[in-house]
C-alpha cells in the first residue's frame, strides 16, 4: 500500500514537472537560436573592437585592448561627427515632436476630407529614404532644382548651392529628415490622443476648464508616454541616419555634414580600420543604450 502511494506520489510529481517544463523545452530551441543571432554577432563586435584589425593588412589581427577607445578621445573627425548628429537629434526630433503634436491635434478634430488629407499627409513615410534622398538631392540642384528656380521667380537671389555651402549642407539634411519622419510623428501621437478617454475631456469642461489648461493639464500628460515612445525610436534612428546624408552630400563639403554612422562606414569601408570602426560602433549603442534607459524612466510615474 505504501509502495503504490509512493509511486503515485512520483507519477503525479512527475506530472507537474512536466507541465511546468513542457513549454520552456518548446520554447527553449527558438530563444536560444535569437540569443545567438543576437548576443552572438554583439560579442564578436566587441571582441573586434579590441584589435588592431586592418583588412588591407597582410598581418593578423592582434588585441589593442582598450587602444581604440582611447584614440576616439582625440579624434576631432569623430567628435565632429556626434556634434553634427547631436544637431539633427535636438533640432531633428524637436521639430519633428513640434510640428507632429500640432498636425496630431488638427487631424484629431473632425473636417471634411479628413481621411484624405490623412492619406496625403503620411505619404512621405511611405517612400524609401534612398528614393527621398534622391528627391531632395533634386529639389536643393544649384542650376536646376525647383526651390533656386522658386527664390529666382520670387527676386529672392540667385540661389545658392545648398548641398556643397558648409553653412547649409547639414541645415538640408535637416530638413529633409524632417519632412520625412514629422508624419511618423504625427501617426503615433494621432493614435495617441484617440486612445484618451473622452471622460476626462467631458469632467475638465464640466470643472470650466480653458482649453489651454485643458491641454496643459490633461492632454499633455496623458500623451507623454506616447511622446517618450516615438522620441526613444527617433532618436535611435537619428543615431543611425545614413541614407540621407550618403546620397544628399557624403558628408561633405569636408565632413561638415558628417554623421556618427557615416564616419563609422568610411572608417571600416574605405579606411579598412574594423577595430577601429566597431570600437565606434560600440561607443554609438552605449550612447544610445544611456539614452533608452534615461528615456524609459522618465515614463514612470515619479520617476525622471
Amino acid at each position: 500500500m505504501n509502495r503504490g502511494t509512493t509511486v503515485a506520489r512520483q507519477q503525479r510529481d512527475l506530472s507537474l514537472w512536466i507541465d511546468k517544463r513542457l513549454p520552456v523545452l518548446f520554447v527553449a530551441p527558438t530563444v536560444t537560436i535569437l540569443l545567438l543571432l543576437a548576443i552572438g554577432p554583439l560579442l564578436f563586435i566587441f571582441g573586434v573592437s579590441l584589435t588592431n584589425w586592418e583588412l588591407v593588412s597582410a598581418n593578423p589581427p592582434k588585441f589593442a585592448w582598450l587602444a581604440n577607445y582611447v584614440q576616439v578621445f582625440s579624434d576631432s573627425r569623430f567628435w565632429n561627427a556626434m556634434k553634427n548628429t547631436l544637431i539633427l537629434l535636438v533640432f531633428g526630433v524637436g521639430l519633428q515632436l513640434l510640428l507632429g503634436l500640432v498636425t496630431a491635434l488638427l487631424l484629431n478634430r473632425e473636417f471634411r476630407l479628413k481621411k484624405l488629407v490623412t492619406s496625403l499627409f503620411l505619404i512621405p513615410i511611405t517612400i524609401a529614404p534612398v528614393v527621398a534622398g534622391f528627391q531632395w538631392r533634386v529639389i536643393y540642384h544649384e542650376s536646376f532644382g525647383p526651390l533656386n528656380y522658386i527664390i529666382r521667380l520670387l527676386h529672392l537671389g540667385s540661389g545658392r548651392a545648398w548641398l556643397a555651402d558648409t553653412s547649409t549642407a547639414l541645415l538640408s539634411i535637416l530638413v529633409a529628415e524632417v519632412w520625412q519622419w514629422t508624419p511618423f510623428v504625427t501617426l503615433v501621437l494621432l493614435a495617441g490622443l484617440q486612445s484618451i478617454s473622452p471622460r476626462v475631456y467631458e469632467a475638465a469642461n464640466v470643472d470650466g476648464a480653458s482649453p489651454a489648461k485643458v491641454f496643459w493639464r490633461v492632454t499633455l500628460p496623458l500623451l507623454k508616454p506616447t511622446m517618450i515612445i516615438v522620441a526613444l525610436f527617433r532618436i535611435m534612428d537619428v543615431f543611425k541616419i545614413f541614407d540621407l546624408v550618403f546620397l544628399l552630400t557624403g558628408g561633405g563639403p569636408g565632413s561638415a555634414s558628417e554623421s556618427v554612422s557615416l564616419y563609422t562606414y568610411i572608417t571600416g569601408f574605405r579606411y579598412f580600420s574594423m577595430g577601429y570602426a566597431t570600437a565606434l560602433a560600440v561607443i554609438q549603442l552605449i550612447i544610445v543604450t544611456i539614452v533608452s534607459k534615461r528615456l524609459v524612466k522618465m515614463m514612470t510615474p515619479g520617476r525622471a
